[in-house]
């Protein structure tokens, strides 16, 4: 294990201002403390400023998670000349408008996936992040679990032609926080803040996260989607809500529960994907399966530091899935942290985040997944959206060229 002070005076800095303090601020915050003390970073970092909108609840946000200093208007991040960085956080609704604007301030972006809630804003993100790039700004959409070891490493192995060629891909994301109808209506369930429901909050990991492994890119797709609860209780603290409001104190849901799709990958593969919020009982699963003419590979991120593999190559009195602990000193980022055998967390994926965006900012590198990533799987989202409309019409991705 490697360790240093992360504030080490003899390193540039790299001063970053966060948008949002709550879930995935949180994960972010835990990152930006942390990534420097395992890694030996090239640049100082420092949590310069933490911006959300209430003055009272980011005042005592920023001091639970380490923040020199707050804002409540994302504009001053980008006043600001303390701050290199800006880390959107935010609902979709609004990463267009930082996340262009940082670019344009010179700052570089990291924003949450996904990357917008339309086309026409993640094509505008992407011409904002080619433009900064020509100006060494770097930018890059942040889909977490790339970086999980057990995920780089399926990627590591489809590369060096373990699977030969890819056959199947099998990939669902299973939750049920809204099962009970009288769940409140949060911003995840209204298209103005959304953009889409299950398919694009947790739709989008796995249809990243294959394409990563794979190495491939989805070209077409036939998709279902469906709303279960039509309407929902408002919440406590929602008077922007009144005005589309139904039935007394409940408003509508304006994304989808559960979008399934079929898909074919640019080098000849199928799939199946199943993104839902309804699967009783499950929190948060999230399997991809892998099926090659050489082999076979299995992730599943409630067993996330292991790797289920099968060599087709063996002989057939062999043949069956290997558990792989992905924990071993040579394994994909697993050197910083304990000895073989000791688990990481959901929580390291982002500390490998802020560790590869602060190495290319240091570095002047491309940075992987980038905002023209980010509208790929934009792209693939607006194309099972289009194809449910039309009862599972088959449906060409843009830009695919299929």
């Amino acid at each position: 294990m490697t360790s240093r002070d992360p504030a080490r005076e003899d390193l540039p800095e790299l001063g970053v201002g966060l948008v949002g303090y709550a879930f995935m601020g949180a994960a972010h915050s835990h990152a930006w403390r942390t990534a420097g003390r395992f890694f030996n970073l090239p640049m100082s970092v420092r949590m310069r400023a933490l911006c959300g909108r209430s003055r009272e609840r980011v005042a005592a946000a920023a001091s639970r998670l380490g923040w020199s200093s707050y804002e409540t208007d994302w504009k001053q991040l980008l006043a600001r000349d303390d701050i290199q960085l800006v880390d959107v956080c935010t609902p979709g609704g609004s990463h267009a408008e930082i996340a262009i604007a940082a670019l344009a301030a010179g700052k570089h972006v990291i924003c949450e996936k996904p990357l917008a809630n339309t086309v026409a804003e993640a094509r505008a993100m992407a011409s904002a992040a080619r433009s900064a790039a020509g100006r060494g700004i770097r930018s890059m959409v942040g889909f977490n679990y790339r970086r999980l070891p057990a995920a780089t490493f399926a990627r590591d192995l489809v590369a060096a032609g373990k699977l030969g060629t890819i056959r199947h891909v099998r990939a669902h994301y299973l939750q049920d926080w809204i099962v009970d109808p009288e769940f409140p209506l949060v911003w995840r369930l209204r298209a103005e803040e959304a953009g889409s429901g299950a398919l694009g909050d947790i739709g989008t990991h796995i249809i990243d996260l294959t394409q990563f492994i794979t190495g491939q890119h989805i070209t077409g797709v036939s998709g279902l989607t469906e709303t279960f609860v039509k309407d929902r209780p408002l919440p406590a603290e929602s008077p922007g809500l009144s005005a589309a409001a139904g039935a007394a104190g409940r408003g509508l849901v304006t994304v989808d529960d559960a979008a399934l799709f079929l898909a074919r990958f640019d080098d000849g593969a199928v799939a199946t994907f199943e993104a839902t919020r309804f699967a009783t009982g499950r929190k948060n699963g999230l399997q991809i399966e892998v099926n090659g003419d050489r082999g076979s590979l299995q992730f599943d991120v409630e067993r996330l530091n292991e790797l289920q593999y099968l060599d087709a190559t063996e002989d057939p009195v062999m043949h069956g899935f290997r558990r792989i602990m992905v924990t071993e000193p040579s394994h994909p980022y697993a050197a910083a942290w304990w000895p073989p055998g000791h688990a990481l967390g959901y929580e390291h994926s982002f500390i490998h985040q802020v560790k590869d965006l602060v190495e290319a900012v240091a570095n002047g590198g491309d940075l992987a997944p980038s905002f023209e990533d980010g509208l790929q799987v934009q792209l693939v989202l607006d194309a099972v959206q289009r194809s449910a409309a039309s009862r599972g019409e088959w449906t060409v991705v843009e830009g695919s060229g299929l």
